[in-house]
């Protein structure tokens, strides 16, 4: 058997699994979704066409909120104040994020529960988590995580921020760009290159409160989508904060980096899972009101085929993102899953979204109707939380069939 076959069998492997295990929502994890669909009806949707005008949310209010009521914890520690489920419930509510009408509030969630926060979660001090995590949770700080640069993107390990060690402190030097919630955030969970090694071992995470002198929020980023969430370039100019702000080890933080990536790409599959939903229902029901020559422009059979083509396609997403939920659940390495999930549902959201409005005709190409918010901002997702181009790449690389993977 050749190399690129044995790569082949072992990534199906990866993908198939070995258990029984099939994650199916239970009444448990739809009433929480329920839940918070109410709470986001009440407390967050009557302010969202003021939000997208004023391209931000007042993020500490809307945390304070959902914190509250638990809502930034859900598969966080007990300890700390938060709900201790498993990421099935996190993925259930982001689902329901996805109820919001402004997409830039619900990515600002989701990088407060599920961005910013993972590698604190499984690596950080008990003096860290009750500085950063208990607030963060309880909706008193808002987090950003700080890994783009000017030039590094997708490209994480080309970062030029660096922290050298001064005694008792670190002296952060850099910027960092593209970065949600940056110009209200509390704290950011940076990475910085914290020695001259080799590129993925010279690198560290490390909490760095936002109001330390040196820190600039540089400029807010004028964006084509997510109106409402603030997007920064920051800059820090000889940043001291304490050494005990390091999350784990010095040196692997590109490591923790990675893993931190992976529940990034549930919550964000999770998000499209429940936008995508959401926007088919919207269509159907226009398409059955709107009509065209004497009948529903639902009663052409272009038109009820391409929608039965799209939701079959979800179906194949939300088979993909519960099995990516099950291995997450069983401790098993989800890298190829989860990149291929992210490039399906990145992909599928620009599909699913351009499909329908096409359907709206007129009424599609203004700012009254949410599927053409939908289309706007899921542009977003082939470019955010790691590039398509990134996650063929880490697909490849898995099967071993990128250049040099082959000998």
């Amino acid at each position: 058997m050749s190399v690129l076959q044995n790569s082949l069998k072992t990534i199906i492997k990866t993908v198939v699994g070995q258990t029984s295990r099939s994650f199916t929502p239970t009444q448990e994890h739809i009433s929480l979704k329920e839940n918070l669909i109410k709470l986001i009806d009440k407390e967050i949707n009557p302010h969202c066409e003021k939000w997208e005008k004023e391209k931000a949310f007042p993020a500490h209010e809307v945390f304070k909120v959902l914190g509250s009521a638990g809502y930034l914890g859900i598969s966080k520690p007990v300890e700390y104040g938060g709900l201790g489920l498993d990421i099935g419930y996190e993925a259930m509510a982001a689902e329901a994020c996805s109820f919001i009408n402004s997409a830039g509030v619900g990515m600002g969630i989701g990088v407060q529960c599920d961005v910013a926060t993972p590698s604190l979660v499984s690596f950080g001090s008990h003096d860290l988590k009750e500085r950063f995590l208990r607030p963060t949770i309880a909706g008193d700080f808002v987090a950003c995580l700080g890994v783009s640069e000017v030039g590094s993107g997708s490209d994480v390990a080309s970062i030029k921020t660096t922290a050298k060690r001064d005694g008792d402190e670190w002296i952060i030097n850099g910027g960092k760009m593209w970065i949600t919630n940056g110009a209200q955030a509390d704290w950011m969970c940076m990475l910085a290159n914290t020695s001259d090694g080799p590129l993925h071992k010279n690198k560290s995470l490390i909490c760095v409160p936002m109001d330390t002198p040196g820190v600039t929020v540089h400029r807010k980023i004028e964006k084509m989508g997510m109106h409402s969430s603030d997007t920064a370039e920051i800059t820090f100019e000889n940043v001291r904060v304490p050494y005990e702000n390091l999350i784990g080890e010095e040196g692997n933080g590109f490591i923790y980096q990675m893993k931190q990536f992976q529940n990034e790409r549930i919550y964000i599959a999770a998000g499209v899972v429940g936008a995508l939903d959401r926007c088919m229902e919207a269509t159907i029901e226009y398409c059955a009101q709107r009509k065209a020559f004497g009948h529903s422009i639902l009663d052409n059979q272009y038109v009820h085929y391409r929608l039965a083509e799209l939701q079959t396609e979800i179906e194949c997403l939300r088979a993909l993102y519960y099995k990516c939920i099950d291995d997450h659940i069983a401790g098993l390495d989800i890298t190829p899953l989860a990149s291929m999930l992210k490039l399906k549902a990145a992909r599928l959201s620009r599909i699913v979204t351009d499909s329908c409005l096409q359907f709206w005709g007129g009424m599609g190409f203004t700012e009254e109707v949410i599927v053409s918010r939908m289309y706007r901002d899921c542009r977003l997702m082939s470019i955010g939380g790691g590039a398509d181009e990134i996650m063929l790449d880490i697909i490849c690389k898995f099967m071993g069939i990128s250049p040099g993977s082959r000998e």
